[in-house]
């Protein structure tokens, strides 16, 4: 039977980012700040940072891998900025793996690691956006450009939630909406994690919108190839 962990009650708006956190390798995955995620955590090292993270503050680092099937990748295989994060839920499963439940918090820059023989820890910087000054028409132009191209790619068979069209549409931020975009694209990790390094949110946002445009043609290829097979 499955089994669901209690979780320490923080009921803080804005969780505190600590300097030092446990570190969650991510195999494929590449977790955006205020994005919601199921992860299946199985390796020991993974259990025990989760279990650290309940007992002091509910919060990991999440890495992803360079190399995807490494089974116990060390500090040089694992990406340096990745994204602090809250366990908001845990289930322990018969079988010993824990799936949870984590929200993206903020982008940091790991300065350096610690690791035991059970548990990576990481030393970290948070890596805020910086505030934009007022905007402008290309700005306004260019999310415009995005939720548009985002609702062309939903006609052209790309399988997307409705309640994520519906919060891109209501969006006004240029970073949260690249990130909501990007985390929906079902990108390949090495173009998630540049799109996540990416601090500026506007330069963030051209970059998801050249991956969205380049989406769009591979849809509209394979809308083309179905018709003449049909044909």
């Amino acid at each position: 039977m499955a089994e669901e962990l209690p979780i320490p009650q923080n009921q803080d708006e804005q969780p505190r980012i600590p300097e030092v956190l446990p570190v969650l390798p991510l195999r494929d995955v590449v977790v955006y700040p205020y994005v919601i995620l199921p992860l299946s955590v199985s390796r020991e090292k993974s259990l025990s940072a989760i279990d650290t993270a309940l007992v002091e503050n509910r919060m990991v680092l999440l890495l992803s891998q360079k190399q995807v099937e490494m089974d116990d990748p060390g500090p040089d295989d694992l990406f340096t900025v990745g994204t602090a994060a809250l366990i908001m839920r845990v289930l322990k499963l018969p079988d010993g793996r824990i799936r949870a439940l984590v929200q993206g918090l903020q982008r940091v820059r790991v300065e350096y690691f610690t690791e035991t023989e059970n548990l990576f820890r990481a030393e970290v910087e948070p890596l805020p956006e910086p505030e934009l000054d007022a905007r402008g028409i290309e700005l306004d132009a260019l999310t415009r450009s995005v939720k548009q191209t985002l609702e062309k790619a939903v006609a052209l068979g790309k399988n997307l939630p409705q309640e994520v069209l519906v919060i891109a549409t209501n969006l006004d931020s240029p970073g949260r909406l690249a990130d909501l975009v990007a985390s929906n694209l079902e990108l390949k990790s090495p173009q998630m994690q540049e799109a996540l390094e990416i601090v500026h949110p506007v330069q963030r946002l051209r970059k998801v919108h050249e991956l969205l445009l380049r989406e769009i043609d591979l849809l509209e290829v394979a809308q083309k190839i179905t018709m003449e097979a049909r044909g």
